[in-house]
């Protein structure tokens, strides 16, 4: 389809989903008005969201249901993998790629029974039907080396970096030492080709006993996962007791948990070795108290200018969207309303709305300028 005629599409599917919506709510920013207008209701648990090139919604809920939101409302979408729904494992992140007018792939990040035993974290890859109701050829592309019993720390975001591969982050699963253990998945940034294999350019190709997926590690619980405009690839992870951070990834680094870290345990014990060590990285910034970040966006600019370059990231702890910006980006504001209970996921729409799910509510908002 000509590019002109797919943003047509775009724009009317787009406009048939918002005609769903109830009347907006509004709230002063410092950066001007905005208002929160629901675009959809009655969702279970919803972890993650992303849009189709012609404006379809798809989310997924923690239970293991993949939606397509679109004009006639919410539709199930069928060929899911099977899914282990454990503690704080479900289905949760979702990825369209660029490609995918050509491609149809869908990807989805989810808590699985491993082979290993356990459960862990783990990516699936299906085609899209053409009417959106059915994931065929799903394939399981990728888990982590050891599951474990616990419930927590699964991660899981995605991103599809400038350069083609996709990121993909994994919890500790509760187990601290692992996220310094390269010999393991746990508490890592991995970095694969499209079809989960692991690129040659790897950090960790060709040394003996390290997952070769691995591209950084040291990693606690990467809940939030983005590209900024130039191509850099950030990530947001829950702390303990505070030191929540948000860091600047790079190939081959190591972020510190559980040796080094910003928060302490949530006996009050102090964690690891302090806040620093040599070949240990530090966090752009972080937050204590811990506000429990979750999905992360950066914005274009597309209409609101001074958001150009801000990251937006959900608490689920205080109930807000914060606004991070500047050089180190830091937290700048907080922008709280009774639509941001427990906001999970974040993302830039294609109609430069910065659009939410709220889990407490059930519901997915979209967030633009008022008055």
């Amino acid at each position: 389809m000509p590019r002109a005629r797919r943003h047509r599409f775009a724009a009317a599917a787009l406009a048939a989903i918002l005609a769903l919506s109830g009347p907006a709510a509004a709230l002063e920013t410092e950066t001007g008005p905005v208002e929160f207008q629901q675009v959809v209701s009655g969702l279970t648990m919803p972890w993650s969201f992303a849009f189709l090139p012609d404006g379809t919604v798809l989310v997924t809920e923690k239970s293991g249901r993949l939606l397509k939101i679109d004009g006639e409302g919410a539709t199930a979408v069928s060929g899911v993998p099977e899914v282990a729904v454990v503690g704080q494992g479900g289905l949760l992140d979702v990825l369209v790629p660029r490609d995918f007018a050509e491609t149809r792939q869908i990807y989805l990040t989810h808590a699985r029974n491993l082979s290993s035993g356990g459960q862990g974290t783990a990516l699936a890859v299906g085609r899209l039907s053409e009417d959106g109701t059915q994931l065929q050829d799903t394939q399981i592309i990728f888990e982590m080396s050891q599951g474990s019993s616990r419930g927590q720390h699964f991660g899981s975001r995605l991103a599809e970096g400038a350069d083609g591969k996709l990121y993909m982050s994994v919890g500790e699963r509760g187990d601290r030492p692992a996220a310094q253990d390269l010999s393991r998945h746990n508490g890592s940034v991995l970095r694969l080709n499209r079809d989960g294999s692991v690129p040659d350019d790897n950090p960790f190709v060709g040394q003996d006993g390290a997952q070769p997926e691995i591209w950084s590690l040291g990693h606690r619980n990467p809940q939030g996962m983005a590209v900024d405009a130039s191509g850099q690839l950030w990530v947001n992870e829950h702390g303990a007791r505070g030191g929540d951070e948000v860091n600047l990834i790079r190939r081959g680094a190591n972020y510190g948990w559980p040796v080094i870290a910003y928060g302490r345990h949530y006996s009050g014990q102090t964690i690891g070795e302090g806040t620093e060590k040599a070949g240990m990285e530090q966090p752009v910034s972080y937050w204590d108290p811990s506000i429990a970040p979750s999905g992360m966006a950066f914005h274009s600019g597309r209409g609101r200018s001074d958001w150009e370059g801000n990251a937006f990231v959900g608490s689920l702890k205080f109930d807000y969207i914060s606004r991070l910006a500047g050089s180190p980006l830091s937290e700048v504001e907080r922008i709280e309303a009774p639509e941001t209970a427990r906001v999970r996921d974040v993302r830039e729409g294609p109609d430069g709305a910065v659009w939410f799910l709220s889990e407490d509510r059930g519901a997915l908002y979209r967030m633009v300028p008022g008055g």
